[in-house]
């Protein structure tokens, strides 16, 4: 059984699409499938990093040579092609929401991992002309396609109704959390990382892009409403949208922070913040309970399907209720532990090795 992936992200991607594909790559390599063989198809070796956390088990191929950029982009959406064939590929699996034009024609199955159609459902979010491209790369994946994966029932509905595809193209595979955000953080790392990002005595924390659609905006204007002493920490490459945001001195942004010192960012905050506006799935509300916070989100798309009934759900332009719902999960609050609890025991079936055996179930299916 060869399975090939495309590996773009998880050679480039710190956080959301990389950490969907490294996760998935390990734990498929950690279930020990007899005579599998995963071949890692990216146009460049990207960042050491991220790279070096896919765990013995798979390789990497790259376009030969030292391609121009556009080459690179050519290869991703043609050239791969003939690549799979020589290596004898039998199910190429797009981690990305993309599958390369012609796969079908080659006779090599096609996998496809879409995460949300926000582009199409949200388009105020994107500029006009990426809309346009995201478009038109999601309906040429549709003609490639043998079998696609949605990783949440909202982003299943979402492909139903804006793809127009039949529901038993489409397997639903929650995403997993990497195990590293439920290991015990010591206090010398702790201390450690909180000396080096200058991080507060007390504060609730937020993961992810810094851009509209997430809606930081709505944590940042209940500060006012919570204890003094309580600052909100924002972990996440920052967009333009930053500066629409009230400066604080309560408010303290974070770009370019290694994946090897968020777990340790997340075991030091009090509570977890997530007042999205639309998502695909949420996977850092995963991340957040496994280390055990509780967790606030917001209504509206699929949030409620990640984090399970003892999170606690606002709309998200309710300030009032963002606060109030924060001030009942902080430290000391009647119900948090019990909170906590439950929601881990929620987020056990998105452990990663019952995700690989559902994945490897799909690719079973054509071989």
């Amino acid at each position: 059984m060869i399975i090939g992936f495309d590996a773009k992200r998880i050679v480039r991607n710190g956080t959301g699409l990389g950490s969907y594909g490294r996760t998935l790559v390990n734990d498929l390599i950690r279930q020990g499938e007899e005579g599998a063989e995963y071949l890692l198809y990216a146009p460049d070796k990207g960042r050491d990093d991220l790279r070096s956390q896919i765990i013995e088990g798979a390789q990497f191929r790259y376009p030969q040579g030292n391609p121009s950029s556009l080459r690179k982009a050519w290869w991703r959406t043609h050239g791969i092609v003939s690549d799979l064939k020589r290596d004898g590929v039998q199910v190429f699996h797009g981690l990305s929401g993309e599958l390369p034009i012609g796969l079908r024609k080659a006779g090599i199955r096609g996998v496809v991992t879409i995460h949300d159609l926000i582009f199409l459902r949200h388009p105020e979010y994107y500029h006009w002309l990426d809309t346009r491209i995201y478009e038109w790369k999601f309906r040429q994946t549709l003609k490639e396609a043998d079998q696609i994966i949605a990783i949440s029932e909202c982003t299943k509905r979402d492909i139903m109704e804006l793809g127009g595809v039949n529901e038993d193209h489409i397997k639903v595979v929650y995403q997993s959390y990497g195990p590293r955000f439920s290991a015990t953080v010591t206090p010398a790392q702790r201390q450690e990382v909180r000396q080096r990002y200058h991080l507060p005595e007390r504060y609730i924390l937020h993961v992810g892009t810094i851009e509209r659609r997430k809606n930081l905006r709505l944590a940042v204007d209940a500060l006012p409403l919570l204890p003094s002493d309580l600052h909100l920490v924002a972990v996440g490459r920052q967009t333009p949208y930053v500066k629409e945001i009230p400066q604080s001195d309560r408010l303290h942004l974070l770009s370019g922070v290694p994946d090897s010192d968020l777990a340790a960012i997340y075991a030091m905050a009090e509570a977890f913040v997530y007042p999205s506006r639309y998502e695909g799935f949420g996977i850092p509300i995963l991340e957040a309970i496994a280390a055990g916070l509780p967790v606030v989100a917001c209504t509206g798309s699929c949030l409620e399907e990640a984090g399970g009934p003892s999170c606690l759900y606002v709309a998200p332009d309710d300030v009032e209720g963002m606060a109030a719902a924060v001030l009942s999960v902080l430290r000391g609050s009647p119900d948090r532990d019990l909170r906590i609890r439950q929601s881990q025991e929620y987020i056990q079936r998105f452990r990663g090795t019952d995700v690989a055996g559902q994945v490897l179930e799909v690719y079973r299916q054509f071989l």
